[in-house]
């Protein structure tokens, strides 16, 4: 069988493989791990057909008939499809096995069906998305993966903010799914195709409004600011495991629209490359800014995703800016780091999102950081899991967000030391903006990981928090050791991508290597020694054993009786940058009424909330619903009044015609 074959019987099998959890009973652990295993095999099929690919080369796309009359569809694998194949298949296996133990459908009756259903169904459509070789295939994909997202949010829909989250999420999903519409039905009406090859070649005489409607339609669904709005919320309301999966791989989708649509212009003006370097750059600042303030473990997780999707927008309009001025090595560096970006974000992040399940599980249900603390000791696997994820995200040597960062930084000085290039203004932005973003991030977990995993129990489920099975640590040791195999070996990955690079510039960067260009040998021999070292530093403190120390009260500054209360809070820890970022932030605090001379009790409060959602996206959307209102009148619940609305449509539309 051929690789379109395969990767195709692999997306249909993973979209059917919830079938058996369905049919199973409430109570029955059946069903959910027959269709983990299907999953499992349709994954594993899925990178036998990535092999094949990589075997056999690039082949004619598989065609077949569709439903509509005259039209066909087709798949294809080329190098782009397997930069997003490949952390499909990873993270959504991955999240299926955590699953098993995490979310056993024994112990959620309501809803446990419904998740192996629809997981299964999301990545399967994912599948298919990325190797759809036409526009038509790609919709009908698109907006299985969108439904399927829906009812993942909304797995636990008897909590009212769960209802919201999900409503917001289908919102923006079916605004970007009309965007997606608009782009394939305008280049069908100019080209008379939906197939990519014939895009390719023709290209478009509405380039602008075509690339507008890709940009905001593609940019909603990967959660570029300020189209973001649905992400922090459907993140923190789903199941973990299916958190992963979203921020993992399904925002990767929106990314994967603007690069493929970025294919069919054969030019690209330097103005968009830059708009696109600048958005991307804001979003990384904002993402990680709104991440500091937020006390939800799996609502900062989530804005750490925009800041991460930043990222590689970043690095997607450094390779733009290279295209428009035909520097090769400007489109290498960027396309690269984008690309080994994606793979970095999919594995740290959903390590990340594993983690804070296997945290929330472990005290009982609460994503509240200011009610955890002390569980290093209680959940040793788990934090060392989290704490690898974390370094990565940070961008630090020797993991993996060290070496796509690093890509996109050189890149980025490149364009800046070409004084007579246009680009060079953007890129002066760029740089520090992305060093900036690094502290921030920093920042924020040092924080998240600190209040979480250090100090002492902020709260008894805290302090009787239990350790995750393995079924759930299995999969985070698994892409822990990702993250340590690509930060210490990046080389590796060299040859694949600079496959990709070639498919998607064409011929600009051939010629060119990253062995050459980059220091990635050096890279991978200074942290493989960094890696020696921690690990012969770490076996010698085993050997030698653990040194009892002295323990006694810590100083309580005079007050008899202190507590655990009285420890750094995650708003006084990001109170500083919160402040920092106040106009974007608008953080919103309640401060304490001194009513009396002596101490007595009170309370203070400090959130920082979704400032576009709040001042923009809420109140516009009221608007519309009080313009509206007046249908109200219409839906009288009579089957009468029903009738005649229908008599009097028919009637004007034959008076009409």
């Amino acid at each position: 069988m051929t690789s379109h074959e395969l990767v195709l019987i692999s997306g249909l099998l993973a979209i059917a493989s919830g079938l058996p959890a369905l049919l199973s009973g409430k109570r029955s652990n059946a069903g959910q791990t027959l269709a983990t295993l299907i999953l499992l095999a349709a994954n594993a099929i899925g990178f036998v057909s990535i092999f094949r690919w990589w075997i056999d080369g690039t082949s004619v796309p598989l065609s077949f008939p569709s439903p509509l009359p005259g039209v066909s569809v087709s798949v294809a694998i080329d190098a782009i499809s397997v930069c997003f194949l490949l952390p499909i298949l990873v993270v959504t296996s991955m999240a299926s096995i955590y699953g098993l133990q995490y979310w056993r459908q024994a112990d959620h009756e309501e809803n446990g069906r419904r998740v192996s259903l629809f997981l299964g169904a999301m990545s399967g459509a994912m599948t298919l998305i990325v190797v759809a070789h036409d526009g038509l295939m790609f919709l009908v994909a698109w907006e299985t993966m969108a439904i399927s997202g829906l009812f993942l949010v909304a797995t636990e829909d008897h909590i009212s903010e769960t209802r919201k989250a999900a409503w917001l999420y289908i919102a923006a999903s079916h605004f970007a799914t009309l965007c997606a519409f608009g782009v394939f039905a305008l280049l069908f009406a100019i080209n008379g195709s939906w197939d990519f090859a014939t895009l390719k070649e023709t290209g478009t005489p509405l380039a602008k409004s075509l690339a507008a409607l890709a940009f905001f339609g593609f940019g909603t669904k990967a959660g570029i600011m300020p189209m973001h709005v649905w992400l922090p919320s459907a993140h923190a309301q789903a199941p973990s495991h299916v958190s992963a999966v979203m921020s993992g791989v399904l925002l990767k989708m929106g990314v994967y629209g603007l690069v493929r649509v970025t294919t069919f212009y054969p030019e690209i003006p330097l103005n968009w490359a830059m708009f696109v370097l600048a958005m991307g750059t804001i979003s990384a600042i904002l993402g990680i800014a709104f991440a500091i303030g937020q006390r939800d473990i799996k609502r900062a997780l989530a804005y750490s995703s925009i800041e991460n999707i930043g990222i590689i927008v970043m690095g997607l309009g450094l390779a733009l800016i290279g295209r428009a001025v035909h520097q090769p090595l400007w489109t290498l560096l960027g396309i690269c780091g984008m690309f080994l970006h994606i793979w970095n974000h999919s594995l740290f992040k959903s390590l990340l999102f594993l983690g804070a399940g296997s945290v929330i599980h472990g005290v009982g249900g609460s994503r509240d950081v200011e009610l955890m603390g002390g569980l290093a000791k209680r959940m040793p696997r788990t934090a060392n899991c989290f704490l690898i994820g974390a370094v990565a995200i940070c961008g630090l040597p020797p993991l993996n967000g060290f070496v796509s960062e690093v890509l996109i930084y050189l890149g980025l000085f490149h364009v800046a030391v070409v004084p007579e290039s246009n680009a060079a203004s953007a890129a002066v932005f760029a740089a520090p903006g992305l060093a900036l973003v690094g502290a921030l991030a920093g920042a924020c977990f040092i924080k998240l990981y600190g209040l979480v995993f250090l100090g002492a129990p902020r709260s008894e489920h805290a302090a009787h928090a239990h350790e995750a099975g393995s079924a759930m640590v299995g999969p985070m040791v698994m892409l822990a050791g990702s993250c340590v195999v690509i930060g210490v070996a990046p080389i590796l990955t060299a040859p694949l991508l600079e496959r990709m690079a070639l498919e998607w510039s064409g011929s600009l960067t051939g010629g060119l290597t990253l062995a050459d260009e980059t220091p990635l040998v050096a890279i991978s021999i200074i942290a493989a020694l960094i890696a020696i070292l921690l690990l012969a530093g770490s076996g010698f403190l085993l050997l030698r054993g653990v040194r009892q120390a002295p323990s006694g009260m810590t100083w309580d500054c005079g007050y008899a009786a202190p507590s655990t209360r009285m420890q750094y809070t995650s708003s006084s820890f990001a109170e500083m940058l919160v402040k920092l970022f106040g106009w974007a932030l608008q953080p919103k605090v309640k401060l304490p009424k001194i009513v009396e001379l002596f101490p007595t009790d009170t309370d203070f409060e400090d959130r920082v909330e979704d400032t576009v959602l709040q001042k923009f996206v809420w109140p516009v959307a009221g608007a519309i619903s009080r313009c509206f209102s007046w249908g109200r009148y219409l839906q009288s619940g009579s089957l009468q009044a029903y009738l005649m609305y229908i008599l009097v449509v028919v009637v004007f539309l034959l008076l009409w015609r």
